[in-house]
């Protein structure tokens, strides 16, 4: 049974805002920040002028789905109504930033990666480009949102989530933070 429509929305809003813990004078999230560079990776081969594509967000902006995507296989199951779901809720946080065609390119090739090199490379691919704490925190954030949409963060999601907090050199406790977060900017 696919999840509530104002669920979705709720989650979409969520990551596509800048989360509370955020900084400075206009905090934006950083995937809708990321995903304006993503976005940008389909017409770049027809732009001739400096066009502000920054390779390293748009890695960041596969990093952080990746992150999401491993979250939300890590009980085995991903069937077709939790892909369309996944993929939905992106679009909707991307805020039209990126292109449905991207978002099921991206969303096909990390399946072909998951299931060639298993979940711990995976993870280990995630960290290799999430070097900073704000990102790490964004990865787990982003996460947790998403991992609600499907009844909540299973023992195994989190788990999951906390191999990737290992992995990007943060504490336990981030991933506790995070999940107290998603939590509550649901039931807002």
């Amino acid at each position: 049974m696919p999840p509530d429509s104002s669920l979705l929305t709720k989650v979409a809003r969520k990551l596509g805002q800048a989360p509370a813990y955020a900084e400075g004078p206009h905090p934006v999230s950083i995937l809708s920040a990321a995903a304006g560079c993503y976005g940008l990776t389909a017409d770049i081969e027809e732009l001739t002028q400096p066009t502000g594509y920054d390779p390293d967000a748009a890695r960041l902006f596969e990093a952080i789905i990746e992150s999401a995507f491993v979250v939300a296989h890590a009980d085995g199951e991903f069937d077709a109504t939790e892909q369309a779901t996944f993929r939905h809720v992106v679009l909707l946080a991307c805020a039209g930033r990126v292109a449905e065609r991207q978002v099921s390119a991206l969303l096909a090739e990390l399946s072909d990666q998951l299931a060639e090199d298993g979940i711990d490379k995976r993870i280990d691919m995630v960290g290799r480009v999430v070097r900073r704490p704000e990102q790490a925190r964004e990865v787990l954030r982003v996460a947790a949102l998403l991992a609600q949409v499907s009844g909540g963060v299973s023992q195994v999601e989190r788990d999951v989530m906390s191999r990737i907090a290992k992995k990007l050199n943060v504490g336990e406790s981030m991933v506790d933070e995070v999940l107290l977060e998603a939590k509550r900017a649901l039931h807002e």
